[in-house]
């Protein structure tokens, strides 16, 4: 019967594309990988990987038996977090963190009842950047997260949707794309944008977000706005974070040619799947489930 060792070894061979790449992943000998490989195919009677060329690539039957392997890793590990914290005590920290672009003053009754639910638990407040908050949760840095959607689905999660977050281009009032709506993306590319961004130098999903040829990266989008302000740019942004200055006309909301309707962003609740939440974070998670942001 296939181990948690040789599947382990599959399903690193599988993501990474080489036995060497997934024994620094896993932090073992390449020799090692390719054995629990070699075993488990000799215990399912299938070979798992076509050799024949420079690196492995998964046969019909690898490809068949990938997620299979990969559910019973996750739930083993869900296993072992439930037992380890059987025999935990007690909690007496708890650290959540929120993307700086989703927070919102409905927050803070959840925050009150909290304290008063469990006065001895220390609380700590994380507000990373843009793309920050899965980085965090999958390093064990925080125990639960609020963040926006990202684009692809993050593997070593659960999550849940709590609701939207409508995204709005905005620039100063005396910039020069006031006077040019309603704007194509011909026009909007002539102008330097302004992208919150991870700061993680690995993440390139700001790829995704960017129209300008000249552009500048910034982890705060608080930053992002007082340079907007101060007509050094233009930005895409949540509403949350513009309400004010849009408010007290520091900011005009531009109009889009090529949009036309609103652009929501969906905001997701995320945890791990390999540590397991105590009584208090259990009670946390629950009611930042249960908030459902219609729109911030």
């Amino acid at each position: 019967m296939a181990n948690i060792e040789q599947l382990e070894a599959f399903v690193a061979t599988a993501r990474t594309g080489s036995f060497s790449a997934a024994a620094r992943h896993l932090g073992k000998a390449q020799s090692t990988i390719s054995s629990a490989v070699i075993n488990l195919e000799i215990e399912i009677d299938f070979e798992l990987f076509d050799r024949s060329k420079r690196n492995p690539t998964l046969t019909k039957a690898g490809s068949a038996l990938l997620p299979d392997a990969e559910y019973i890793l996750r739930s083993h590990r869900e296993f072992a977090a439930h037992a380890t914290s059987l025999g935990l005590s007690s909690e007496n920290h708890l650290c959540l963190a929120i993307e700086q672009s989703v927070w919102s003053l409905s927050m803070l009754p959840i925050l009150s009842d909290f304290e008063d639910a469990f006065p001895y638990i220390t609380l700590e407040l994380l507000d990373p950047g843009s793309g920050d908050v899965g980085q965090l949760v999958r390093e064990g840095r925080a125990d639960i997260g609020v963040m926006i959607a990202p684009e692809t689905l993050p593997r070593g999660f659960h999550f849940r949707g709590i609701g939207h977050s409508q995204l709005l281009t905005v620039c100063s009032p005396d910039h020069p794309l006031v006077e040019l709506q309603p704007l194509t993306e011909p026009t909007l590319r002539q102008f330097r944008q302004l992208i919150p961004h991870s700061r993680n130098p690995d993440d390139d999903s700001y790829l995704q977000r960017r129209l300008s040829p000249r552009v500048w990266l910034l982890e705060s989008p608080h930053v992002t706005v007082d340079l907007v302000c101060a007509g050094i740019g233009w930005a895409r942004l949540n509403k949350a974070v513009v309400d004010d200055e849009l408010a007290s006309n520091r900011l005009v909301a531009l109009e889009l040619s090529f949009e036309k309707a609103d652009v929501l962003q969906g905001i997701d609740v995320v945890w791990s799947q390999v540590r397991h939440l105590g009584p208090a974070g259990h009670w946390l998670l629950k009611r930042l489930q249960e908030m459902a942001v219609t729109k911030i």
